[in-house]
């Protein structure tokens, strides 16, 4: 089994971190290695898969927190695993906890208070990242839990570049034309540019964001993507949790 870990997490012995990919107990295509209930794949496989997945990192399925993703700005405060409807960022700060982000392209976005130990995880496409997701998240935890940019610490997960993200001018419309590439008459777009953006706004360090250099797209011997494998593509899944190793 392939796990991706960033180093931006390391010096945090107390973070549960992992990514997942397509390479995992010996599946095949289409799904290969699935993490999701709802691209139709076998839910006994998926099961098994998610039970492997997180024993891998010392975490129990049944402390997962997991959300049905509908591309919105819906934030949820959890205090326990289990499926927790329609949302699409997370936050927790109790431990053993882990909140799970359904990724296939999308940014997924980690962060971590090593002050207040808080957790929160953040999906984030096109749609979500117009409607500033990202940011409605940073917002809540500095109101509600006391959160300074000082002490967060942000992993934005695999996802797919700008030169293979191509978009529609109805799209292109909703963000500065900074974060747009214009060739052959096409326009891509940078979604993980404008969520490093809006960390580096709030005032988290520059040495506190790890961005993932992985594609999503173009790792196709690694990484699920919807734009590349259409309806069959299954989705990893990536999981932040503080751990009491006491």
């Amino acid at each position: 089994m392939l796990i991706i870990k960033p180093h931006i997490f390391n010096r945090n012995a107390e973070i549960v971190f992992g990514f997942s990919t397509k390479i995992g107990a010996d599946r095949k295509a289409p799904y290969f290695f699935n993490l999701s209930q709802s691209v139709g794949d076998d839910k006994n496989i998926v099961n098994e898969n998610r039970e492997i997945f997180f024993s891998r990192l010392n975490l129990k399925l049944e402390n997962i927190s997991l959300q049905r993703q509908a591309h919105g700005d819906t934030i949820t405060y959890v205090s326990s695993g289990g499926e927790i409807g329609e949302s699409d960022a997370m936050i927790t700060n109790k431990m053993n906890i882990g909140l799970a982000i359904s990724s296939a392209d999308c940014c997924a976005i980690f962060l971590y208070d090593n002050n207040k130990k808080v957790i929160a995880a953040v999906h984030s496409g096109w749609r979500g990242t117009q409607k500033k997701i990202l940011l409605k998240t940073l917002i809540k935890l500095k109101e509600d839990f006391g959160s300074l940019p000082e002490d967060l610490i942000a992993y934005i997960g695999p996802s797919i570049n700008q030169k293979k993200y191509e978009v529609g001018k109805e799209v292109a419309e909703l963000f500065d034309n900074k974060y747009m590439l214009y060739e052959r008459e096409k326009t891509f777009l940078s979604v993980w540019q404008v969520n490093y953006d809006i960390l580096l706004n709030f005032g988290i360090s520059i040495k506190n964001i790890q961005v993932s250099s992985l594609c999503s797209y173009e790792m196709n011997n690694i990484l699920h993507s919807y734009r590349r494998e259409g309806t069959h593509s299954g989705r990893a899944l990536g999981v932040i949790a503080m751990k009491d190793f006491r």
